[in-house]
């Protein structure tokens, strides 16, 4: 069973996870960590728990979400893993870090790419890679079934969506992802948001008002 570990980091109020096995072997998914201190809780985080981070992984590539990308590989040599349609997203990421105030270093490390309806293994323990786009063009969520909860960056949020006014958003998509990638998952699943609090499945499709069902 895979457990998970959250943090809220930088000026945009961004969750980072991660996610461990009982082998501790962890990944870091979406490491937002923009502050020298956010940086040092992250690290004294994994090191007082003696997890061992194996893999470094973002659902997709809007600055707030990979602020810590490359301290994450300097200290632990992870390759960077996106959908290759987030690709652009990387590269652009700094220069609107500069719109935002928020200047950062660029990633420069390598990068794999992940392919949706795959998976990706924690020791014996999977994570399904499902295709959730509409935030962004290449959104990728991570669906742990055994486990019963998602990391879906900010595809479904408690109370509401991710936005879809920034460059490769789309509304229609996105309620497209929702729909078919998480109101068919089972009602108690978990969802671990990009910002703000977990929510459930079966209470996003009673009370969201942005994509309700009937």
């Amino acid at each position: 069973m895979l457990t998970v570990k959250s943090f809220t980091f930088n000026p945009f109020q961004e969750n980072t996870y991660l996610v461990y096995n009982e082998q501790q072997q962890c990944c870091i998914i979406d490491p937002g960590c923009y502050f020298q201190n956010e940086r040092e809780e992250l690290k004294t985080a994994i090191e007082k728990t003696g997890l061992q981070p194996v893999m470094l992984l973002n659902t997709h590539c809007h600055l707030d979400h990979v602020f810590g990308n490359q301290f994450v590989h300097d200290n632990w040599q992870l390759d960077l893993q996106i959908h290759p349609l987030e690709q652009k997203l990387l590269e652009l990421a700094p220069e609107t870090g500069k719109m935002y105030q928020t200047p950062f270093e660029k990633y420069s490390g390598p990068v794999v790419f992940l392919e949706e309806n795959n998976s990706i293994k924690l020791g014996h323990e999977e994570m399904d890679i499902l295709f959730t786009p509409g935030h962004s063009p290449g959104s990728i969520s991570f669906y742990h079934k055994a486990g019963n909860f998602i990391i879906g960056g900010d595809v479904l949020f408690n109370g509401s969506i991710g936005r879809t006014d920034l460059p490769g958003g789309d509304m229609d998509t996105l309620v497209a992802s929702i729909r078919k990638q998480f109101y068919t998952l089972p009602d108690d699943t978990l969802v671990y948001s990009g910002h703000g609090p977990e929510t459930t499945i079966g209470f996003e499709k009673k009370n969201n008002p942005f994509v309700r069902e009937n």
